[in-house]
């Protein structure tokens, strides 16, 4: 099982050429088994809300278009994996990405990820 952090999600769906050569290959042995984190839609919506993203269309369709196209399946967020967001060791700040670990780590998913800080909790794999 894959999940998707947000970055990777993007890049995918509009610019592959940003993702690693081996999140390539990872995204083409997880067919069927990729995943995005419900949190990834409020990040979307509001990095384009606050001009830090620019789409060619609006979150909403591009999110569903994206997910439609490649085979991704949503990974709701319930009060267990925001709980254990919060009890996360303070390591990263964003609660985004608190919220893809525990999502991750709820789910036993390897994370899709550039950020190098999310590797750095206990039990959280990732690839990039």
């Amino acid at each position: 099982m894959l999940l998707l952090d947000t970055h990777a999600f993007v890049w995918l769906v509009s610019d592959a050429d940003r993702l690693s050569d081996r999140a390539k290959a990872a995204i083409r042995s997880n067919a069927g088994e990729l995943y995005l984190a419900a949190i990834s839609g409020l990040e979307i919506g509001l990095l384009v809300k606050r001009g830090r993203l620019e789409l060619p269309i609006v979150p909403e369709a591009f999110i569903e278009r994206g997910m439609n196209h490649h085979g991704i399946t949503e990974v709701p967020m319930t009060w267990r994996i925001a709980h254990a967001s919060s009890q996360l060791p303070d390591i990263h700040n964003d609660p985004f990405d608190r919220i893809i670990i525990a999502t991750a780590l709820n789910q036993g998913a390897t994370i899709l990820t550039m950020d190098r800080i999310i590797a750095q909790y206990e039990g959280a794999a990732t690839l990039w």
